[in-house]
């Protein structure tokens, strides 16, 4: 007598993240509670650490007394414009590089010669070429985010599965019809996530401008804190830049949800 059906698990779903919510945010607390712990049982001194909770009251005050819209304004101006700057042109020339031959045979030297150089040690040349205000931020910025940009781009677009590009051509569909839509979509997740790493360094590059010349921004004002040695303004000005690399991989997380729903 044969043996009754049986179901088979699925198992195909291997190796695909699944959401956890709210691990993140139980680890994050836990460690400032460790911290606050930590500070005021003594075994972490204050001149190391400073009480989250000290740090938390700082934030606020910032935020009341309107110091903090004061320095995010002219950060947030300076990020976004560098970084549009920057990430516009690194995927525009990236995508030509991945698409073209000769493009690739004039620039990939050239891409590979910049890539390396310490980004901030090119800021006195810039303060040269530009003037100490704005344009200098703005180009130090825009550099830092482009070489990535086109790195992760080409890649992502030499990596486009070839089997679909030929059954794109199997069917007849024109060279811009298989750009626009197979090579630009598969090429998408490797974008994104080349987007991450850009914007990340952009956000380290806008302190480091923002050392230099700047009255007002979140790099001169971790400056002045560690200047005077107010390890809770400092800490601070950390946190406000972590927040806002928290937003910028949200942002994309975003995008990806929105743009990358055929790859669930």
């Amino acid at each position: 007598m044969a043996d009754p059906a049986q179901n088979v698990p699925f198992r195909g779903g291997g190796f695909r993240p699944e959401a956890r919510r709210g691990a993140g945010l139980v680890v994050f607390v836990v460690l400032l509670l460790l911290i606050e712990w930590g500070t005021r049982a003594g075994w972490i001194s204050n001149l190391t650490l400073p009480r989250p909770s000290d740090v938390a009251t700082t934030l606020m005050e910032l935020a009341n007394s309107g110091a903090l819209w004061s320095h995010m304004g002219p950060s947030l101006t300076r990020l976004v414009v560098g970084s549009a700057m920057g990430v516009s042109a690194g995927i525009g020339i990236g995508v030509l590089i991945g698409l073209f031959s000769l493009v690739r045979a004039g620039l990939i030297p050239l891409v590979a010669a910049i890539f390396p150089i310490p980004k901030i040690a090119l800021l006195p040349l810039f303060v040269i070429w530009f003037g100490i205000d704005e344009g200098s931020k703005y180009a130090l910025i825009a550099l830092g985010t482009f070489t990535p940009t086109v790195v992760a781009t080409y890649g992502a677009v030499d990596n486009v599965d070839r089997t679909l590009i030929r059954m794109g051509q199997s069917f007849g569909l024109s060279w811009l019809s298989i750009v626009r839509k197979i090579v630009l979509p598969g090429a998408l997740p490797g974008i994104l996530s080349g987007l991450r790493v850009s914007l990340a360094i952009g956000i380290i590059l806008l302190v480091a401008a923002e050392m230099l010349g700047a009255e007002y921004g979140i790099g001169a004002y971790i400056l002045q804190a560690g200047s005077l040695y107010d390890l809770e303004r400092l800490f601070a000005g950390v946190v406000i830049l972590s927040a806002l690399g928290v937003l910028t991989s949200w942002m994309i997380g975003q995008v990806e949800r929105r743009f990358l729903v055929w790859r669930s």
